[in-house]
Formats: structure tokens, sequence, C-alpha cells
């Protein structure tokens, strides 16, 4: 994993556009930004800003936190830490995107950076979140025929990521809890605590379906090689819902 995210890491340019990211809605939009990727190097978004908590690198130079960056003459990035305080004003942005980023840190500070999302999302914003979903992993565990466990250990040979994944069910459960530095596992029910937990109100909160969701440019984001074992879920910032 180390060296598959160093590879990811990697860029051909970086321009420092601002020495500080954008603060505000203002900010945002004078820079045509309209919301945040977390966990993104390289934000597919055209209007949005990527983050991530690890340095990208040329040969020649690195991020760090503070500014904001323009890389290999496309992406807007900027280095920073989920478990402090967003660097954003309130209502700032009118949409979050996070892919099997929440997975990766503990309950208590997943919580806390929601609370973070919904003060920086405008009213009526969108909060998607996608990461593996413990209902499918149980439900391969109890099919005999093996199926999602199949196409799910073909899927990482193809991308060649983690170690080898050998024909036993047991290993395929344990490997989700204790591979890729995943640090809690989430069914759609343990998405929906957190995001209550943060002050998300639980009638705004929907299951999605793979690039569907309230905003069709945000939900295009989702990875199709990741489809088979993740759980969509949006969340509408208080002040309008669908």
């Amino acid at each position: 994993m180390a060296r598959f995210t160093e590879n990811l890491a990697a860029c051909d340019s970086l321009e420092t556009v601002r020495d500080s990211v954008p603060r505000t809605h203002d900010d945002f939009r004078e820079l045509g930004l309209t919301g945040i990727e977390f966990a993104a190097f390289r934000t597919a978004h055209p209007q949005g800003l990527g983050t991530d908590l690890l340095s990208l690198h040329t040969p020649q130079e690195s991020t760090r936190p503070g500014p904001l960056y323009l890389v290999d003459g496309a992406h807007r990035f900027t280095q920073l830490d989920i478990s402090d305080p967003l660097p954003f004003a309130d209502a700032a942005v009118d949409w979050v995107y996070a892919e099997h980023l929440v997975e990766h840190v503990p309950l208590g500070t997943v919580i806390g950076w929601l609370r973070e999302v919904r003060r920086v999302l405008r009213p009526g914003g969108v909060l998607r979140l996608t990461t593996p979903d413990l209902a499918a992993y149980v439900h391969g565990y109890l099919d005999q025929q093996g199926g999602f466990f199949a196409r799910h250990r073909r899927r990482l040979r193809t991308l060649r990521v983690g170690p080898p994944m050998p024909d036993r069910r047991a290993f395929m459960i344990n490997q989700i809890f204790y591979h890729f530095g995943h640090r809690w596992i989430y069914d759609e029910a343990e998405l929906r605590y957190a995001l209550a937990a943060a002050g998300f109100d639980d009638r705004d909160v929907r299951r999605r379906d793979f690039r569907e969701g309230a905003r069709a440019d945000v939900a295009a984001l989702d990875s199709s090689f990741r489809r088979d074992e993740t759980v969509y879920v949006e969340a509408v910032a208080p002040g309008a819902r669908e």
C-alpha cells in the first residue's frame, strides 16, 4: 500500500497558486471552486479542491500544509489533516465528497471531521460518503458460492493492491479490518450513526447507488473499480431537504 500511495503522490509539476487556502464562499467562487474532495490528490471534479493528509511531490519539491497548489497544470490541491479543524469559513462550499476515507480513521475522529464538514457546507449543500460496506462482506462470508469474494480478489489482483488474497472466507473478512490501514468498518446504519452524532438530521440522509445522487457532478466521482464492495450515502446540510 505504501508503494501504491507513493506512486499516486508523484506528479510532474507543482505551482503555488496562493499562500493560503480559500476560506469563504466568495474565495472559492473567485477561484472557480464549488466543493472539496477529501482523500484526493487529483480530484476529477473541474470545480473541486482536492485534499489529503499526505504530500504530493515532484523530484524537486513537495507540498506542505497551508498553501493552495496547482498540480500538473490542472488540479487544485491543499494538504491538510482531517483530525484538525478545517481551515474554511462557515458555509463556504456547496458539496463535499470523500471516497473510502472514513474507514482509515478512528470513529471519534470521523465524527469530529463530519461536524466540521457540516459547518463548512452551505445550507442544502451535499455531503457524499463512500466506504467498504460491512454488510456486503458479511453476506459474502455467508454465501457458500463465494461470488462476492471471488470478484473482490480478482479486482485486487488486477490493481496489484494489497497482499495475495487466498480463497478463504475468514481471510477475506479479516483483511477488510486489518489490511490497508483500516480503523473502523461501516454499514449504512453505522454511517447514519456517525452523521447523527455530527449533527446531521437522519431525515436528510439517503442511501444512494453507484454514480446516482442529489448532484450528478459529485456522484460522477465514484470509482467504478470499488463499486462491488461500497456503500454510498449522502447527507444534506441543514437548510433544505431533497
